[in-house]
């Protein structure tokens, strides 16, 4: 083995701390056990029994709660007798009046809607084979990659905080109803923090290395 391959592997071994920098070497804990960063007490790794499947399940989830939260009414505003509901598409859509505002339209449509869906397609399409006990699909590796890259730019959790903010100020002009898709976006901001958390990185990597045809 040359010292290059033997580099490859070492580094294979180490783990860094998403959020200190801090560098250890790896070691898979028991189920149920967590591997924790020394300097800020990160959570590294956590092996459970049956997370491959929980995060599936979770996934799927936030797919259907979002065509849902996507379509249903969203929000009714009641001012002077006169009331306007809209849907999470509708705002999507209503910067197409031309000119850099139909940028902004796909932006928006992007940021909320595209790309949680996206993002949760390829985490079925990663982990189901694994949740199976099969062989990880083609361009596996380069999915669950793409997922991870994309993490940082799903922003319906951001949506409804900015939403929260925008009816504590409207509330006071007019009534606001709540439509159906109002409680699915929140439950959906639920869902997805319960698929990251339940979600080790680690052991998805190491099992797609594992298994790889």
């Amino acid at each position: 083995m040359t010292a290059r391959a033997e580099d490859q592997n070492h580094l294979s071994d180490l783990i860094a701390c998403p959020q200190c920098d801090a560098l250890y070497e790896a070691y898979e804990p028991g189920n149920g056990e967590r591997f924790l960063c020394r300097r800020c007490h990160h959570t590294l790794i956590a092996p459970r029994n049956g997370a491959f499947v929980h995060v599936v399940a979770l996934a799927v989830t936030v797919m259907i709660l979002m065509i849902g939260a996507t379509f249903f009414p969203f929000l009714g505003i009641n001012a002077q007798g006169i009331t306007n509901r809209a849907s999470v598409f509708d705002a999507a859509l209503a910067f197409l009046d031309g000119g850099w505002m139909v940028g902004l339209s796909f932006a928006v449509a992007a940021l909320i809607i595209l790309i949680p869906v996206l993002r949760a397609g390829l985490v079925i399409y990663v982990i189901a084979p694994l949740a199976l006990g099969r062989a990880p699909l083609h361009g596996a590796r380069k999915a669950f990659r793409w997922s991870e890259d994309l993490r940082p730019w799903s922003m319906a959790e951001i949506f409804v905080i900015g939403v929260a903010v925008a009816l504590v100020k409207v509330s006071d002009l007019a009534r606001v109803e709540y439509g159906p898709a109002f409680w699915m976006f929140a439950g959906l901001v639920v869902v997805i923090v319960l698929q990251d958390a339940t979600m080790c990185r680690w052991t998805i990597w190491k099992t797609l290395e594992d298994r790889r045809p």
